[in-house]
């Protein structure tokens, strides 16, 4: 037989494409519009519907960037179409085929009711009532104007992504409003062509089974009628349904979709904009589910869901219903889907704490899985916080994006820092927005990893980032390829049915131990520093909140504890860590947004605890810790005098001077407190640091020296750092100054001041205290850049085989060598709030009070020493899709610390995110809980959110190793209790109240929360 596949497949695709598609509506009559142009922010359904409109005609311009424009649609469907499936046809002047990020609009009826969106992908919205002659259709269209940031593909800098530059001049040229006949047979013809013409292209040239795909197109395209497609339809199907209907193989793989609408809280839109895209999605898809039975919806983001509740009510009434009828799963459990390293671990635990109480309160679910298709890696701390919340499954598929190496599994139990396993599934289908395309369907079966021990793998169906979601393009495609030979078998089904099949199948799938790391995307570490700041700091103010709130809510006659503030103020903070966020990745609007709402969150927790620790009674100074560690430290008070104080963890201590050991000496460049001696160079960086204690030299070159580093990555500036940054860089050794600032004897300090590069300055004041060995580095950058970084190195001397970086509820342990691809591709990673290297008998760490990204790497020097260097990343200047991004004033602290044993790196990063608080007191109570025993660090300490009264303590071991201790109350206690994160009881756990206490036994990085009933 002769190669005629050329031929028959250029013959199908023009039939199919100049055709078909063109004769699924079979008649059209347009809709007489008129416009009214919203000034300003989106206005409500009520003040749109009294608005005066204005005749519109096609093909007319509309929409500036950012604007509303409502469309009012009026027309009458023609007597012939009774009986006929009738919708109205809306193309607003669509650009390419992705719904997210341009022109979306929502279809009201005259009453107000939302009734389905349109988009590219989605134009089409099924009449009221069935179609009967004469029926006539009134819409009020809230028509959205979003610019393209996408249009140049990222490679161009824009100003539309914010509104303040946006400019005025209309995005869109309106194209099509019609009432349109839709031609089913011709509709399903459409599907057919499509499902099989992609199944037949990605079958091997040797199958049979292509060739009989093939030669069945060539004949069915014989009977279409060029002249008349819809007289001839059913005849072409007719040709084509027994290639439809040959089963798949016994063998076959089983691709589980699940409808999804992945929605970024934020990105290329502002909070204000993903609020309506929610309304938009959520009613397309209750509008394909009453069409498809066997249809089901997956959706994580409480949020989200919470935005609906708020502002469409009649949408959260068709989403219950959904539920209520299972073909809407809730999923995720979390508030939003959080960026998965940066968040602290209280921030997780809340994400999940908030996100599950609110599906269980209003759907009565409970979910199970922690959803998370889309962030920038995975901290290693989540098996343990997911199980804890009630998890039985995690799913993403981001860790398919990885630059370097292909990750070794799709299906396997990933093991945290803990111990805890969850099971863990990656689609091998590489996305989170399929179509169940034959490309698709192929890459699914030839990716997957678990051939041989696993079936079957999940894809999540729906276009998404932006909304939008499924389609019954994409339903119709599931049905055709639910048992079809060639092809995967397809099943919709909810994740959980997935998850249980697929564990029950594979029951000893491999292990993954560690986090899981992203080899991209590594920028978000630091991109946005402002954003970051924000993030942290809310952190820890929301624990000083808490902390305070409890002890007057225990010890101030007729003090509340105030529960709606600080469940809307953590509510707040947990939507600003959504995964485009917190990273840095989303435009110019989401940012400055974000840093007024961090702004407007410190004001109000400052209120909130000033308010808690004045119920305490006021009359003199005292000193109150946050931190879970006693303190001995230097304070200043609200005359800026210094003062030396001792204070108990979580609790407080009159401002009474004690006695250090000795005082800070200041001698030229050189500061001496009796613990270590720091030399500052002439050109500004450290030219010795001695610990006096260890007698050692801890630096094994210059130390703080800041490099510029050229950072231009081959794709998305925002969110990459790619290896070649760190061929190009300046050295910022030519200080504009250097001079002693304080020679008190409590603290002494040496400013250095530097301009550098376009009109950048950066101003620091490097502090020794009394009685502590921390260097702190108090930074003020003025920054005008343009796609650079500032890294500021200490190299030191140990050898160190490892760092370790904290991660939430503990730390992780990274190899300072490069063996293996794998080792190579971490060039840049995340931690919290501190980075520790060592060899056996000493370390040093570096700590910090709002950055994450950083890099560790070693050399051999010429005298055989080996140098280790901690690197902070400090900000950077990426120009998409923010051009302005990090530009202007930074302020934030780093410190060194010399000497320093992992238990003393914790408790100083607590220190230096959380500073002692003075304020007039006239006493204070016990702290609230203490620990005796090392190695029990208390996390959180706040009231149960039931309002029973009783307290809630988060703890964990924070070393690395076992730990074992008592928690004593400075309240009566009448019991305790182990629960989950939800403050639920664990039933096979217990805790026993003995003499008073509590006695606690943690293995490594065990989390644990207690449940304290007052007596």
């Amino acid at each position: 037989m002769h190669d005629e596949r050329r031929r028959i497949e250029e013959r199908v695709q023009r039939a199919h494409d100049q055709r078909i598609k063109p004769a699924v509506y079979a008649a059209t009559v347009p809709f007489e519009v008129e416009a009214w142009q919203a000034p300003g922010e989106p206005v409500s359904f009520e003040e749109a519907a009294a608005a005066r409109y204005t005749p519109f005609a096609m093909d007319t311009p509309w929409g500036p960037p950012w604007g509303t424009t409502w469309f009012r649609m009026r027309g009458r469907v023609p007597a012939e179409w009774a009986g006929r499936r009738v919708e109205a046809v809306i193309d607003l002047g669509f650009v390419g085929d992705w719904p997210g990020n341009q022109a979306e609009a929502l279809v009201h009826l005259a009453d107000g009711r939302p009734l389905k969106a349109v988009n590219p992908l989605n134009q089409y919205v099924p009449i009221a009532n069935p179609a009967n002659g004469g029926e006539e259709i009134d819409y009020l269209v809230e028509a959205a104007s979003n610019p393209d940031i996408l249009k140049d593909n990222f490679s161009k800098i824009t100003p539309m992504g914010d509104k303040l530059t946006a400019g005025s001049a209309p995005l869109y040229t309106f194209q099509r409003a019609d009432l349109a006949v839709l031609d089913e047979e011709v509709f399903h013809l459409d599907l057919d062509l499509q499902v099989l013409r992609e199944l037949m292209v990605h079958l091997a040239e040797h199958e049979p089974r292509r060739h009989e795909i093939l030669h069945a197109l060539d004949r069915a395209m014989d009977a279409l009628d060029l002249d008349d497609v819809s007289g001839s339809a059913a005849a072409v199907r007719e040709v084509l349904a027994p290639v439809l209907a040959k089963p798949a193989h016994a063998s076959a793989h089983t691709v589980s979709g699940v409808g999804h609408a992945h929605i970024d809280s934020a990105w290329l839109w502002p909070i204000r904009e993903t609020k309506r895209k929610t309304s938009r999605t959520f009613s397309n898809v209750t509008a394909l589910a009453d069409e498809y039975d066997d249809f089901i919806f997956a959706c994580s983001q409480a949020q989200q869901y919470e935005w609906v509740r708020d502002n469409y009510p009649h949408v959260w009434a068709r989403i219950q219903e959904s539920v209520k009828k299972g073909q809407w799963a809730p999923v995720g459990g979390m508030w939003v889907e959080a960026d998965g390293n940066l968040p602290g671990g209280e921030a997780i635990a809340r994400q999940l704490v908030h996100g599950k109480r609110f599906f269980i309160e209003h759907f009565g679910v409970e979910t199970k899985g922690v959803w998370l298709p889309d962030s920038f890696g995975y901290t290693a701390a989540y098996p343990q916080l997911a199980k804890l919340a009630g998890n039985d499954w995690f799913l993403t598929q981001k860790i398919s994006w990885n630059q370097t190496n292909k990750f070794p599994h799709h299906t396997f139990w990933w093991e945290g820092i803990d111990g805890t396993r969850i099971f863990t599934h990656f689609p091998p289908v590489d996305t989170y927005n399929a179509r169940f395309s034959g490309e698709e369907m192929d890459r699914a079966v030839r990716n997957y990893n678990e051939k041989g021990g696993g079936t079957r793998s999940l894809a999540p169906f729906g276009w998404g980032d932006g909304g939008g979601g499924p389609t019954r393009e994409i339903m119709e495609r599931a049905r055709r390829l639910a048992d079809l030979e060639g092809s995967p078998k397809v099943v919709v089904e909810h994740p959980d049915e997935f998850f249980a099949k697929a564990r029950e199948e594979y029951p000893d799938a491999p292990v993954w131990v560690g986090e899981l790391y992203l080899e991209l995307h590594r920028a978000t570490y630091t991109s946005q520093a402002r954003t970051k700041q924000g993030n942290r700091r809310s952190e820890h103010r929301l624990r000083e909140a808490e902390l305070w709130a409890t002890t007057a809510a225990l010890h101030a006659p007729g003090y509340s504890y105030p529960y709606e503030k600080l469940d809307r103020l953590w509510k707040t903070v947990l939507l600003h860590q959504f995964h485009d966020i917190l990273p840095g990745s989303s435009i110019a609007w989401v940012h400055r947004e974000a840093e007024a709402e961090y702004a407007r969150v410190a004001v109000e927790l400052e209120a909130l605890t000033a308010e808690a620790v004045a119920a305490l009674g006021a009359g003199g100074t005292r000193v109150f810790n946050t931190s879970p560690f006693d303190r001995s430290e230097v304070v200043r008070t609200g005359d800026q005098a210094l003062a030396y104080v001792e204070v108990p963890a979580n609790g407080s201590a009159p401002l009474a001077d004690a006695e250090p050991a000795q005082p800070v000496r200041v001698s030229g460049r050189v500061l001496d407190n009796g613990l270590v001696r720091v030399e500052v160079a002439e050109d500004g960086t450290l030219s010795s640091v001695l610990d006096l204690r260890a007698g050692r030299e801890v630096l094994g070159d210059k130390g703080n020296l800041l490099r510029l580093h050229t950072d231009l990555p081959n794709y998305w500036d925002a969110w990459d750092i790619d290896k070649h940054y760190n061929n190009r860089y300046t050295d910022l050794l030519e200080p504009t100054s250097v001079e002693v600032v304080s020679k008190d004897p409590l603290l002494g300090a040496i400013r250095v001041t530097r301009s550098f590069g376009k009109g950048s300055t950066i101003t620091q004041t490097i502090t020794l205290r009394a009685g502590s060995p921390r260097i702190d580095f108090e930074t003020e950058i003025d920054w005008h850049e343009a796609e650079k970084i500032l890294k500021a190195a200490f190299p030191v001397d140990v050898r160190a085989a490892h760092s370790s970086a904290e991660i939430q509820f503990g730390h992780i342990q990274r190899p300072t060598h490069t063996n293996t691809s794998w080792e190579a591709a971490r060039f840049e990673v995340s931690g919290h709030r501190w980075v520790h290297v060592g060899e056996p008998g000493y370390g040093v760490a570096v700590l910090n009070d709002s950055t994450y990204g950083h890099d560790v790497s070693r050399t051999v020097r010429e005298d055989g020493g080996t140098t280790t260097t901690v690197r902070l990343s400090l900000v950077r200047a990426p120009r998409i899709p923010d051009p302005e991004a990090d530009q202007g004033t930074h302020r934030f602290t780093y410190s060194l610390l010399p000497g320093a044993s992992i238990e003393d790196t914790v408790a100083e990063g607590y220190s230096l995110n959380l500073p002692l608080r003075v304020a007039d007191a006239a006493g204070a109570p016990e702290p609230v809980v203490s620990v005796d025993g090392e190695g029990v660090t208390v996390e959180a300490v706040k009231l149960a959110d039931d309002g029973s009264g009783d307290v809630v303590v988060r703890l964990y071991e924070s070393g690395g190793g076992r730990a074992r201790g008592v928690l004593r109350t400075g309240f009566p206690l009448a019991g305790a209790q182990v629960t989950d994160l939800l403050e639920r009881p664990l039933e096979d756990e217990t805790a026993e109240v003995t003499d008073g206490g509590v006695p606690v036994s943690l293995r490594p990085f065990q989390v644990l929360t207690l449940r304290l009933r007052r007596g």
